[in-house]
């Protein structure tokens, strides 16, 4: 909102510094600085409503050192994440960009169902909380969402630099933009450590007849759906110990906020040779107004924790770099980038499945590790969590750092 105002303040009456409103760097710096500053002053003022309401969760004996100490902890700390994004997204983003649109209603969708999962296990005891059958329809419906806008919409398009290599005055030949193609809707996304690194979704399809191109919907749909179900799950089973979640999730918003950037730079993703997707350079404030929100979160949440993000937060969180990933056109680096999230989803994929293979075949169900998710592999050997906690960000940050240089590795 304040950027539709200074824009009009710009245009009728030049008003001295409201041109810096124009500017993406300018504007980002602001988000997160004022989703810092909500999420760590008024944090304060949700934990303690949080607490006088008695909203604390519940915790099941796992056997696990320290674990009771955290009983009535207060829990659905994930709005503290919410309110601190939304709020300068709202005041600093063009709100009519589609991709700001997609992120805002992914905020607010992904943030009901956790709610309303914590809502039952707090308020009507039910430690099971929301059944994982609805869980997994509201997923769905998100997918279908956002995979029916990133398909259809007219907004959300890709723009092809022509380049024209000419010499310089050291007879280097070098690349030069000369042009720049038409806008197209395409399914078109990012394959990582490969030289021609775009791959057309519609070409699962059109292989069988090229008409059947136009109906790529029916593949990229769906694939959206699954990506959005596995990321915000995966976040999900992250949050089991102080800070993991929202540390880790930093360092993967951030790196999602470089591609984010670079992709709507004409000038960056021409030097990088990546695909440049108009608009979506937008995302960036959403991105780091949701970045701050998770370091200001993290100001409570490190050990010993004073609130717990609960669904409300892992979901949404899970949600918000699903779609940030998909609208980058970056889904396929997935695995690499969140491979915290991957490896915590692997790891109850694995001791379930190995159990129930045991138990079938011995008649008793064997394990893989001490517990699952993998972080209660480790406290069950006895690390403490801030240890894990430090080390699983270590291999964030290398998990990032990786994804970013697959940018110029091919």
């Amino acid at each position: 909102m304040l950027y539709y105002l200074f824009q009009f303040l710009e245009e009728q009456y030049q008003l001295p510094g409201a041109q810096l409103f124009e500017f993406l760097s300018f504007r980002s710096a602001m988000a997160i600085i004022l989703s810092l500053a909500i999420s760590t002053i008024y944090g304060r003022r949700i934990i303690n409503y949080l607490r006088a309401k008695q909203i604390g969760e519940s915790v099941r004996d796992l056997g696990l050192k320290g674990q009771t100490e955290k009983a009535g902890t207060p829990t659905m700390g994930g709005v503290i994440i919410i309110i601190s994004t939304l709020i300068p997204v709202l005041l600093f983003a063009k709100l009519e960009n589609i991709y700001v649109i997609l992120l805002i209603v992914t905020t607010l969708w992904m943030g009901t169902i956790g709610f309303i999962d914590d809502y039952i296990k707090t308020f009507k005891k039910d430690k099971e909380g929301l059944k994982g059958i609805f869980k997994v329809i509201g997923q769905i419906g998100l997918g279908l969402i956002v995979g029916g806008t990133m398909y259809f919409h007219p907004q959300i398009t890709t723009k092809e630099v022509i380049t024209e290599t000419r010499p310089t005055q050291n007879v280097i030949a070098r690349a030069e933009v000369v042009d720049m193609g038409p806008e197209e809707k395409n399914t078109t996304t990012t394959i990582p450590f490969v030289k021609n690194n775009e791959f057309d979704y519609s070409k699962l399809i059109s292989w069988i007849n090229p008409s059947l191109a136009q109906y790529a919907w029916i593949i990229f749909i769906p694939i959206v759906i699954f990506i959005v179900t596995a990321v915000s799950n995966g976040a999900n089973l992250t949050d089991g110990i102080d800070g993991l979640a929202a540390g880790s999730s930093a360092i993967i918003v951030l790196t999602l906020g470089l591609f984010a950037w670079v992709s709507g730079n004409i000038i960056f993703s021409d030097y990088l040779n990546i695909m440049y997707i108009p608009r979506s350079g937008e995302m960036t404030i959403f991105i780091t107004a949701f970045a701050g929100a998770l370091v200001g979160f993290l100001w409570y949440n490190t050990f010993p924790a004073q609130v717990f993000m609960g669904d409300t937060g892992s979901l949404t969180i899970g949600g918000i770099i699903a779609v940030l990933a998909i609208a980058t056109r970056k889904e396929l680096l997935i695995p690499l980038l969140c491979g915290i999230f991957l490896i915590e989803n692997l790891s109850v994929v694995m001791q379930v499945g190995w159990f129930k293979y045991t138990k079938k075949k011995y008649g008793e169900g064997r394990r893989i590790f001490l517990m699952s998710p993998l972080h209660h592999h480790y406290q069950k050997k006895g690390k403490h969590e801030s240890k894990i906690v430090v080390r699983f960000w270590i291999v964030g940050i290398i998990l990032a750092i990786l994804t970013i240089v697959t940018l110029k590795v091919r």
